[in-house]
């Protein structure tokens, strides 16, 4: 095939285009028109330009590479079996979306090294990349070129770049002057359904201009004018980089390139021999020529030495103890003590604050212990309350700051801190309204599925906000992201439940964190000093009865005082009512079966919420246990709204005695 001589370009593409095919086939599912188009423009980037080395896949300053086209995963996955990591080996191609593989259908962080991020759902990847791309520029700030200095990859498809996410992301990045971002788009004309014509015509070239980014076309399956885009855009020092890719997609099988044929399904076995004659591939499936795989495994050992001597440089840094506390993003162990004094002063000022109010005092005391956090909002930094003094804003003058104005970008802000939290370095928390988790859920969900410290301050949490009506309160929004594995959704009660709250997220390793915060004032209602993080638990009894619980009122963050008073009224009518603050129904089913059964005791309870009673019968033990919202909200003020809805202690008086 190769007559021993160097292998070619094509032939080096041409060992992706087969072990992807190769391995779709052996699966019976799979995309292989993705992996045979970009095959030309992947053997350029990882033989030529990009910096990693498959035997130190966690390199900080390695170069990194998204496939935002996640359904693509072959093009990755044959890529790393040829550059010679070692979790990826043949059996694993063999083994291609089949139980206990790493090789999913779709590239999944955590399971596979080299893989950056978890990326399927389409433009994610793109708004990751900005994260990772913004998070390289901070993190120079702070260390120099010596420790970090590397470039932020990303291949997407058309999906992706139609995806709203896509123009989010691509706006800020231009805005910002990533100019160490490169997007290589594949430019098939083709989709699921048929041609692009079919749903879009828009100039993206013109789109990506607008926005600030220099534009690259080329042929993507001409080597050389590949090689002098990638080179192009890494000589451009202000902005980010698109390099449009005209590409088939397909290439190579004579019959069904070009067409969406070859989009989602696996070629054939007669389709697989025309394209193996077309190709002058005569090697049996899996198998790659030793030539062309020496080649590649010399390609993946080409920045070995380069990774030697960053390593030569960071350990003779006097910055190097520094930078690997921040690539390892270590919580300071200052951090339970300004949390113990900030609650002993709560307990002696005992405040009436909003908690988002709350929260922001408590991000005064965090901030300046814990030194790699990096805040923000969604234009709404007032209303959120996410800003503290002692953080300078992030702009395209200033990478050394820690505050970024996301502006209207729910979705990219969100998908942009899984970025920045996958790179290392940072630990990132944003704001906005808590009823626009709607607009993030997509790079919430894969926040938590791929187990991220990312944490999400969503303020006006309820029909407490008031007069902006239903459109902006958020009756279903808690109920669906307790839903989500791995999410730990907090609603504190007081000041003290929030800064608590703060330091379960902070110390939340491996999981995202929702706090779910109030507009309105809360009385403060733990009046006794505990230096033991109550939030932790998830639930506790604060409110206990003696020497017998008649009833248990069950309730979070702005419904709690209520359940207090209604125990109060209840027990002048010598009904004993405990209360347990449920701030993290995460954490609660953490805990061991006793304490559960503890804190929920053997009375009846009734849960009290703003929200919709969905997934509270499992501590009620009936959804006509339940106190809170059965619909959309109104406009009017809070307390008028409390009224109107029936969340009132007299209700909640009337319900444990209908329930007695």
């Amino acid at each position: 095939m190769t007559n021993n001589d160097t292998p070619t370009p094509k032939q080096m593409a041409n060992a992706i285009r087969f072990l992807a095919i190769d391995a779709i086939q052996a699966a019976n599912s799979g995309h292989p028109g993705a992996p045979m188009g970009l095959a030309d423009a992947a053997t350029t980037l990882f033989t030529k330009h990009i910096k990693l080395d498959p035997t130190c896949p966690h390199w900080p300053d390695r170069d990194r590479f998204v496939l935002s086209a996640g359904h693509a995963s072959m093009l990755q996955y044959g890529l790393h079996y040829l550059l010679g990591y070692k979790d990826m080996s043949i059996e694993q191609i063999k083994n291609f979306r089949q139980l206990g593989a790493i090789t999913a259908g779709h590239p999944e962080y955590g399971h596979v090294d080299g893989v950056e991020a978890t990326t399927g759902p389409l433009g994610q990847g793109i708004a990751m990349a900005v994260g990772m791309a913004l998070a390289e520029r901070m993190n120079n700030a702070k260390f120099g070129d010596e420790l970090v200095d590397h470039y932020t990859w990303v291949m997407a498809g058309d999906g992706c770049l139609m995806e709203g996410i896509s123009h989010e992301a691509i706006d800020l990045a231009g805005h910002m002057k990533l100019n160490k971002l490169v997007l290589f788009w594949d430019d098939n004309s083709i989709t699921i359904d048929g041609g692009t014509d079919l749903s879009t015509s828009t100039d993206q070239i013109k789109r990506f201009a607008a926005s600030g980014w220099q534009v690259i076309e080329v042929n993507g399956h001409d080597d050389k004018a590949i090689d002098q885009a990638i080179i192009a855009a890494k000589s451009n020092n202000t902005q980010p980089s698109l390099i449009a890719l005209k590409t088939i997609i397909g290439q190579g099988s004579p019959n069904k390139s070009g067409t969406n044929k070859v989009h989602g399904a696996p070629l054939g076995e007669e389709e697989i021999a025309a394209t193996r004659k077309a190709l002058n591939w005569s090697a049996p499936a899996f198998e790659i020529p030793n030539d062309i795989l020496d080649a590649w495994r010399a390609s993946g050992r080409k920045s070995v030495a380069t990774q030697e001597k960053w390593q030569q440089r960071l350990n003779t840094s006097s910055d190097k103890e520094a930078f690997m506390a921040a690539m390892q993003t270590k919580v300071s162990s200052d951090l339970e003590a300004v949390i113990t004094e900030l609650k002993q002063k709560l307990i002696k000022d005992q405040p009436k604050q909003a908690t988002r109010v709350a929260s922001q005092k408590t991000l005064e005391v965090i901030n300046p212990v814990i030194t790699n956090t990096v805040g923000g909002s969604a234009d709404l930094t007032g209303s959120n309350n996410t800003l503290t003094a002692d953080l300078s804003v992030i702009s395209p003058d200033n990478y050394d700051g820690r505050y970024i104005y996301y502006g209207v970008r729910e979705h990219a802000m969100a998908a942009i801190m899984n970025g920045m939290a996958l790179h290392g370095g940072f630990i990132p928390y944003s704001g906005t309204f808590l009823v626009f988790a709607g607009y993030m859920l997509g790079a919430m969900r894969l926040s938590a599925l791929m187990g991220l410290r990312v944490i999400y301050v969503l303020t006006h949490d309820s029909i407490g906000l008031g007069e902006d009506g239903p459109t902006h309160q958020p009756v279903e929004t808690l109920a669906t992201l307790r839903s989500l594995p791995n999410m730990f959704v907090y609603r504190p009660c007081d000041a003290i439940e929030t800064a608590e709250s703060w330091q379960c997220a902070l110390n939340e390793t491996n999981a995202p964190s929702t706090l779910a915060l109030t507009r309105q004032g809360l009385p403060m209602l733990r009046v006794e000093n505990s230096d033991e993080n109550l939030c932790a638990k998830g639930a506790y009894i604060l409110r206990g009865t003696k020497p017998t619980r008649d009833i248990t009122l069950i309730a979070t963050g702005s419904e709690v005082y209520l359940a207090v008073e209604a125990a109060a009224e209840l027990a002048k009518q010598n009904i004993q009512a405990a209360v347990v603050s449920m701030p993290c129904q995460e954490k609660f089913e953490q805990q061991d079966k006793q304490y559960r059964e503890a804190v929920l005791g053997n009375a009846p309870r009734i849960a009290i919420e703003a929200a919709v009673e969905f997934g509270w019968s499992r501590y009620t033990g009936s959804a006509d246990n339940f106190i809170g919202m059965s619909g959309f909200g109104g406009s009017a003020p809070a307390d008028q709204l409390y009224e109107h809805f029936g969340i009132t202690v007299a209700a909640i008086v009337a319900k444990a005695k209908s329930i007695l």
